[in-house]
């Protein structure tokens, strides 16, 4: 009986193994492009909270007019997420992400001539249009390359990406502010967006010939291993008992009320995290830090602890097969902590700690909610119900850049925006645990 099981064993480990080292080939493949290239489409995105240091006062913009700014780039997002994620299923990732990084640099490099709201408002609207569909059309073309017992961890890297935009916003943008300006009768803002603009165009082109739609493309796979990764993929979207809960048409997709309930916790979710990237700069000044290249070096801090703290919360997660305590951890702890910034401490170093905690929790909290989706969809309402997720979810961006400019124009105080997006947090964790049965997102 013992050497039976021995010999039932032995081959599992040894499949479990080549498992392994083949999506570890697939992982060093594709991934650290497609962080470089996420890494750039958030710098492309933020980098207007760094601007704000100086932009405001040079062109006499109110928060006000700032948070409209911030907000528009998520109008022009959103309308076109879910039909740039359609193009990707019929077009290919490779064409798909060509077109959307040349585009996003070339408006990127664009806001250096921005001299006047309406300016300002058209190039944002434009850059959003642009870059619509990149993010989820990363969730789906993951989805072809990596089952769902191993995304979050891949995930990860991924909304790592953003904290580490953060960083080197932090590093490169408080540099290129100070000392460019006036180099060539430009503003040290004018110089940053075109410095930070140009990656994602010369990525464009990388993209072009570095990418492959689908596994069965990927030369550097063996025969094997493609159908291999299709088998486990494909596994993911069973049929019959116990998938009853995966729809699979785009109009299932649409009525499917899963599909709101995920993006209501999106919506929570990233109205925090938003927050974090456009307004953390300004947080770190009103706690008593006014030079620019100083406020920037500071932002590196808890955007750093926040990339190596999701790591390892995700794999953990990952490891464990559970998210909804893991979210819920996450999401609960992360609206306490931004809800003590309103304690105003004396001491700059507890003010940075606090924020540095809300920054780990909130950023974990992304990678862990994107692996239950997909196991919820699949087929043709992979594309459209992933997009309409993150579309619905992203119209946080519309919304709160926009509520946080006024609040702050008419109070000088972001506290009661604190306190707001606090209790989305809270309520985004609730919601999870009381939507989602424990076990039902696993994979099997």
């Amino acid at each position: 009986m013992s050497y039976s099981l021995s010999a039932e064993a032995a081959p599992r480990a040894a499949s479990a193994a080549g498992d392994q080292a083949m999506f570890r080939k697939v992982a060093w493949r594709i991934i650290p492009f497609l962080f470089l290239c996420y890494v750039v489409s958030f710098l492309d995105r933020i980098n207007i909270g760094f601007a704000q240091l100086q932009m405001k006062h040079d062109l006499g913009f109110s928060d006000a007019m700032y948070g409209l700014g911030a907000a528009v780039f998520y109008i022009g997002y959103v309308v076109c997420e879910v039909p740039s994620n359609l193009l990707l299923a019929r077009f290919g990732a490779r064409r798909t992400f060509t077109r959307i990084m040349l585009l996003w640099g070339l408006a990127s490099i664009g806001m250096m001539f921005v001299s006047k709201p309406a300016h300002f408002y058209v190039l944002r609207f434009m850059l959003g249009v642009f870059e619509a569909g990149f993010f989820p059309g990363i969730v789906l073309y993951l989805s072809y390359w990596f089952p769902a017992n191993r995304r979050a961890a891949v995930m990860a890297v991924f909304f790592a990406g953003v904290a580490v935009a953060g960083v080197l916003g932090g590093l490169m943008s408080g540099w290129i502010m100070r000392d460019m300006g006036g180099v060539l009768g430009l503003y040290g803002w004018q110089w940053m967006f075109v410095i930070e603009g140009l990656p994602a165009v010369v990525l464009a082109f990388f993209a072009l010939f570095r990418l492959v739609d689908r596994p069965r493309d990927a030369r550097w796979l063996e025969p094997a291993e493609q159908d291999r990764i299709e088998a486990l993929c494909a596994a993911d979207q069973p049929n019959g008992a116990g998938g009853a809960h995966k729809e699979r048409s785009f109009g299932a997709a649409l009525v499917n009320p899963r599909v709101y309930l995920f993006a209501f916790i999106y919506f929570s979710l990233t109205c925090a995290s938003l927050t974090l990237n456009f307004w953390m700069p300004l947080m770190i000044r009103d706690f008593g830090i006014k030079d620019v290249l100083s406020v920037s070096l500071y932002t590196v801090v808890p955007n750093a602890i926040g990339a190596i703290g999701l790591l390892l919360i995700a794999r953990r997660s990952d490891r464990t097969g559970e998210r909804r305590k893991h979210f819920a951890t996450c999401t609960i702890g992360g609206g306490l902590a931004l809800a003590a910034l309103t304690l105003h401490l004396s001491s700059f170093a507890a003010m940075l700690a606090i924020l540095s905690v809300a920054s780990i929790l909130i950023f974990a909290a992304l990678p862990i909610f994107w692996a239950i989706p997909s196991s919820y969809l699949s087929g043709e309402a992979a594309a459209s119900g992933i997009a309409l997720i993150s579309s619905l979810g992203i119209t946080s961006g519309i919304v709160s850049p926009w509520v946080i400019g006024q609040i702050r124009t008419s109070t000088g105080s972001m506290d009661l925006a604190i306190y707001l997006l606090a209790g989305l947090l809270l309520a985004s964790g609730i919601a999870l645990m009381a939507g989602i049965r424990p076990g039902a997102h696993k994979p099997g």
